[in-house]
């Protein structure tokens, strides 16, 4: 029995938290709130300001981000963070977009003194790691899940990344 009790995911278990975000996004949800027993999880989207940590406004309790990811103005008239770099608008082309599947920060190398996992021209299939993301201070490989050459990478390693960034733009093959 203790056995099946530590197999169990908890609340705050990464791979729960990734399930309710896909769940999150597949029925288009803003927030989810999860209790078991003492422990309990909100996961929100979309916030309307900027989102600091510790912030005065609610922080998703999963997760920390490292650095303002929004651009409003500050309530006192302060001036605002820079802006997180949205991706380039979706070309021509018909790439396929390889999404985050978490919130977190993005980064393209395994260690800083090793090369990128992919560059633009890399070929990839569905099993190459194209990237981490750290999330709750563990660093979570992401999988290309396509085939094809990297046409675009959409983001800056270190960046924060949200639910559903586009990271990789990649034309099929």
């Amino acid at each position: 029995m203790a056995d099946e009790k530590r197999d169990t995911p908890r609340p705050f278990d990464v791979r729960t938290v990734e399930y309710l975000l896909k769940l999150m996004s597949e029925h288009e949800l803003s927030e989810v709130e999860l209790k078991e027993g003492d422990q309990r999880i909100r996961l929100r989207k979309g916030s309307a300001g900027p989102v600091f940590y510790p912030a005065p406004h609610a922080a998703p309790a999963a997760y920390a981000p490292p650095a303002p990811v929004a651009s409003a103005p500050a309530a006192s008239g302060a001036p605002a963070a820079p802006a997180a770099k949205l991706p380039p608008a979706a070309p021509a082309k018909n790439y396929i977009e390889i999404k985050s599947p978490m919130v977190g920060t993005f980064y393209s190398k395994p260690d800083p003194k090793k090369p990128d996992f992919v560059t633009v021209g890399a070929k990839v299939t569905p099993k190459t790691v194209v990237c981490t993301i750290e999330a709750m201070k563990l660093f979570n490989e992401i999988a290309a899940e396509c085939t094809g050459t990297v046409a675009e990478v959409c983001v800056k390693s270190g960046d924060y990344v949200e639910f559903e960034t586009v990271l990789f733009r990649v034309e099929p093959s």
